[in-house]
This record gives structure tokens, sequence and C-alpha cells, in this order.
């Protein structure tokens, strides 16, 4: 059973890692799927791998700056043009750290709030403005295990994560009038390439760690996205899904 059949989706970050394997189980569930990335060359990459793998599927790529309100409208507005709808939106595209508190260098915060947080509202504004016009539609966020815990160093990021948080849970509230469903996924460790350049005694040890006695795989993560995307999760908004093997409960 394709469980997207027909529908329209949009994946930020769609280029490598959780953001790749979420268009993948898409693309494998009948939706039609546009990734957006940061770069022409990796968008350009992730296509031809998508199409090697399943020869002919409807996939198209963009490379907007997820941070300038207008380009964002164009892209959205772009993809509805061709498909005539926007039914789906993976707010996935982000960035990492761990800086102590203590060597922040100027400018640090900002960046980190402005592709994690900023860069989330202008999608979600301009998807919904589609999804609205069309009768309803589904936004999905990629937040995070430290969102509901915090982490030891680099306070910016769970403090994105925090805020992500809120923007789920008022968003289904505010947009649930209009037939949106809102809905976040907090990953715990996944075996990303970021985590996999790791020592293998890191990896080891942050298995070990986990009552499931492994690492996510970033298929778990995609497949909690097709579950909330399609509509198996109908009456399902406002949540924030922990996909973590029970590591921090």
């Amino acid at each position: 059973m394709e469980l997207l059949k027909d529908k329209i989706a949009v994946i930020t970050g769609g280029t490598r890692g959780i953001g790749l394997a979420a268009a993948r189980v898409f693309l494998q569930n009948g939706a039609k799927t546009a990734i957006l990335g940061s770069r022409k060359e990796t968008v350009e990459q992730a296509m031809n791998q998508l199409r090697q793998e399943m020869p002919d599927c409807p996939v198209q790529g963009y490379w907007p700056d997820l941070t300038c309100r207008e380009q964002v409208r164009q892209t959205m507005e772009q993809v509805a043009g061709q498909w005539g709808r926007v039914d789906i939106l993976v707010n996935n595209a982000g960035i990492s750290q761990r800086t102590p508190l203590y060597d922040y260098q100027p400018g640090e915060f900002e960046k980190i709030m402005a592709l994690n947080v900023n860069a989330v509202f202008l999608c979600s504004q301009a998807a919904a403005e589609i999804m609205r016009r069309q009768g309803g539609g589904v936004i999905l966020n990629a937040s995070s295990i430290v969102s509901l815990y915090g982490q030891p160093a680099g306070v910016r990021y769970p403090t994105s994560k925090f805020a992500l948080n809120g923007i789920t849970r008022s968003l289904a509230r505010e947009l649930g009038r209009d037939n949106i469903r809102v809905n976040a996924v907090a990953p715990g460790v996944i075996a990303t390439d970021m985590v996999a350049a790791l020592p293998q005694e890191t990896t080891e040890r942050l298995a070990a760690s986990i009552p499931l006695k492994r690492m996510g795989k970033p298929e778990d993560i995609a497949n909690a996205f097709l579950f909330l995307a399609s509509d198996l999760a109908s009456y399902v908004s406002g949540a924030v899904l922990s996909v973590d093997g029970a590591a921090m409960v």
C-alpha cells in the first residue's frame, strides 16, 4: 500500500542523511517529492542517486536560501505550479554544534537560530498559505532529543530545538481550523555521516548506552515522518514524537 499516493511533498535538507532517507521513503510510497538543499551540486547529486535507485521517480530539486522569505515563497509556488499542490512540508534542514558557552563567537547564536528556527517559520508560512487554499496539508518538523533534555555543551542547538517544539505545538493549534496538521519528530542518536566519522570506540559506547543497544538509522526517522504525513495519523497534531530507542527515558 502506498501511504502517500498522489501527494506532493517538499523536504528541506533533503540531500543527505535523514532528509534523503525521507525523500526515498516518500517516493516509494507514491509521493511526488521536491528536495531542497543549500547548493545546486548537492541537490543534483541527491536527485541522480534517487533516480538511479528508482528510475523515472517524480523528484525535483531546488536550492533556495531558506532564510530569505521571497526565495522560500517563490520555491513553494514553483512546486505548486508544477504539480498543482503542496500536501506535505518536512522542515528537516538545520545545523548542529556543541560549542561551550565560554567559547561562543559573535554571531554564532544568530546563525543557528536563522536556519533552525527562522527558516522553519518562513517555510511553514509559505507552505501553509498554499495548503489553506487547497483545503489542508501536513507540516512536519525535525526536532531532536536535546529539545527534551538539553545537552552538556552547545546551548544554542537545544535552544533552537526547544523553539521548534514551540512552533510545532503553536501552529498545530492555529492551523487546525485550516485542516493543517503540524507535528515534529525528535530523533535520538542516528547513524548519519557525521556520526559515522567518529571513532569506533565512541560509536560503540553510544550504542551501548541506548536500551535498544543500537543507534538509529536515517530510515527510522524517515518512517516516523511517513506515518505522521499519512492518513494513518489523521488525528495526530501538535505532537513531538521521540524516536530514540528509549535513550533518555
